[in-house]
């Protein structure tokens, strides 16, 4: 079955069927259930542990990213933390690469300076590079992005992955960006499929919430456990708002990057301008892999000015763009990272990602792309 198809019916369970037929599949607003009156070998019991509406969220996730099951979070960046909590242990280490979302790094922080885990940073697409630190240290899960967030670097998923169960390392990838309608890591290798469904899977802009995919049965024991343990459960409103940006997702994604295209052209064409980064661009140094492992381009262009000041000064002059954290919104957003998503990043870790206070960053929302031209040219003047 197309995606497409998969997702434009309605959030359903074949376990869970709606005695009424709801076209979109109904909130559960409800913190228990009476086990007397279920008549399932799995009955819903409390709303943290198990609620109707987040497994048939769950379910769908799960079938999209091809894994074995899913836990619904309630924010993105408790995504990625149950995933690392799930799997590491005190004295253990993490490799991830320098360009990370800030909340991702922030997080990492707080693993290393808590809880005795080692994190070790390298540039991930550099395969021999990183074969040299799993060959040397005992590397307990690799967490990276593809495409990372802002620098837009390609990380050979596939390629990352075998190298990663040659020494016995998991691999979890951050799928934000590009979202199962684009890629899939799990069938590229990956163990760990991890959504910040806050973004393009919502696409509202109206709740936060997060979603991690297991490709292993016992790696989505351990997460539901975990989940659990630690309240890290999304709430059914929440699971239901997510659900509604679903049956779009795709179309919304194609039309978006069909203007991030044709943003992205016009930007390479103005002499202040520098370091474009578009995935999909033929400037893009690794465009070839970008194609190859993904079918449709996130809309996401970062690039660099000339100054911190002209980089200030556009994005307080654009009038179409919100200057905004996050993406995959219908609106379109401007921001420079270094003073939003990754603001708690010290210098070193920006300058090794390749952030300075001149990066912009633009998300391309559902506005007519002549009109977000001409605004960025009359921004830009």
């Amino acid at each position: 079955m197309h995606l497409q198809t998969l997702l434009s019916g309605h959030i359903h369970n074949p376990e869970l069927p709606d005695p009424f037929g709801a076209t979109h599949f109904p909130i559960y607003q409800s913190a228990t259930f009476d086990l007397k009156k279920q008549e399932s070998d799995s009955p819903f019991d409390y709303s943290r542990t198990s609620n109707p509406t987040r497994a048939a969220l769950e379910n769908i996730l799960a079938v999209a990213e091809q894994g074995c099951g899913a836990v619904c979070t309630n924010t993105g960046l408790s995504a990625i933390a149950l995933v690392l909590e799930s799997i590491i242990a005190s004295g253990d280490s993490i490799l991830t690469d320098f360009d990370l979302y800030g909340g991702s790094n922030r997080l990492l922080g707080v693993l290393s300076s808590r809880y005795n885990v080692s994190i070790i940073r390298a540039d991930l697409s550099d395969a021999e590079k990183v074969q040299s630190i799993l060959r040397d240290k005992k590397i307990s899960i690799v967490l990276c992005e593809s495409p990372t967030n802002p620098g837009l670097k390609i990380i050979d998923i596939q390629a990352l992955a075998s190298l990663c169960h040659q020494y016995g390392t998991l691999l979890a990838v951050d799928n934000s960006l590009a979202t199962f309608a684009s890629q899939k890591p799990l069938n590229l290798g990956a163990d760990f499929s991890i959504l910040s469904t806050t973004k393009y899977v919502s696409g509202h802009g109206a709740t936060v919430a997060g979603a991690a995919i297991a490709k292993l049965p016992k790696h989505l024991e351990a997460l539901r456990f975990y989940a659990n343990a630690q309240g890290r459960t999304q709430a059914p409103m929440e699971a239901f708002l997510v659900s509604l940006g679903l049956p779009t997702l795709e179309l919304r994604m194609k039309a978006q990057e069909a203007s991030a295209s044709q943003i992205a052209d016009f930007l390479a064409t103005l002499p202040a301008v520098h370091n474009l980064r578009f995935p999909f661009s033929n400037l893009h140094p690794q465009s070839a892999l970008a194609k190859r492992q993904m079918k449709i381009c996130p809309s996401v262009i970062t690039f660099e000015l000339e100054s911190a000041e002209k980089a200030g000064n556009f994005v307080s002059r654009t009038k179409l763009f919100g200057e905004k954290v996050s993406f995959g919104n219908a609106d379109s957003r401007i921001e420079q990272p270094s003073k939003l998503s990754h603001a708690s990043m010290n210098k070193e870790q920006l300058s090794q990602a390749g952030i300075s206070q001149a990066t912009i960053r633009l998300a391309i929302g559902l506005e007519h792309p002549d009109d977000l031209q001409e605004d960025i040219a009359n921004a830009l003047k």
